[in-house]
């Protein structure tokens, strides 16, 4: 069984970005499964609380999730036309101490989709992770890429799928990148 985690660049309840982790976790092959982590209790980086208290039991947690996890899926938000600040915040908590970036990221296989209101995806956010990943050793998917603009419509007021396009692209995506995750494609 490949075991993938999704984490959701976005702490909001009713966040496009859980609702699409949430759909892709129902349409992963049967060979998979995807677990949702949470970024919630995240401090902001503080070189100063590091040293003093080491790093936050919350991010220790995050980080072993990721190293026992097969791959991994970011679903950002597009903030701004770059990366979400939160997520942002727990990739750099995640790579604290610098030994654990290895531990944490290295060759992890790596896949990025995204959902916004707004016209154009979530392109230019899903475009400026991909130096971060290079930078902690990840091997980024780039097999598919997987954007949802004007999600708003594509998921009713309870966080379900209702845009069956969108769910065959998601089932598509996921099926994909469980090859690469495997070593099959």
């Amino acid at each position: 069984m490949t075991k993938l985690l999704g984490i959701p660049g976005s702490l909001r309840s009713g966040s496009l970005n859980l609702a699409m982790l949430a759909a892709a976790a129902g349409l992963v092959p049967e060979n998979a499964s995807l677990e949702i982590a949470t970024l919630h209790g995240i401090p902001l980086y503080d070189g100063d609380l590091e040293t003093d208290q080491g790093v936050p039991a919350t991010v220790v947690r995050l980080q072993d999730s990721i190293a026992a996890a097969d791959g991994l899926v970011i679903a950002t938000p597009e903030y701004n036309n770059s990366i979400p600040g939160v997520l942002k915040n727990a990739t750099d908590w995640l790579s604290r101490p610098p030994d654990q970036i290895k531990r944490v990221f290295h060759r992890k296989p790596v896949a990025i989709m995204g959902a916004s209101t707004g016209g154009f995806g979530t392109v230019l956010a899903q475009t400026a992770w991909l130096p971060v990943f290079k930078a902690l050793g990840a091997r980024y998917w780039s097999g598919g890429r997987l954007m949802a603009a004007r999600a708003g419509q594509s998921f009713d007021e309870s966080g379900a799928l209702v845009d069956l396009e969108l769910g065959e692209r998601i089932r598509q995506f996921m099926a994909g990148f469980v090859e690469f995750a495997t070593g099959e494609s």
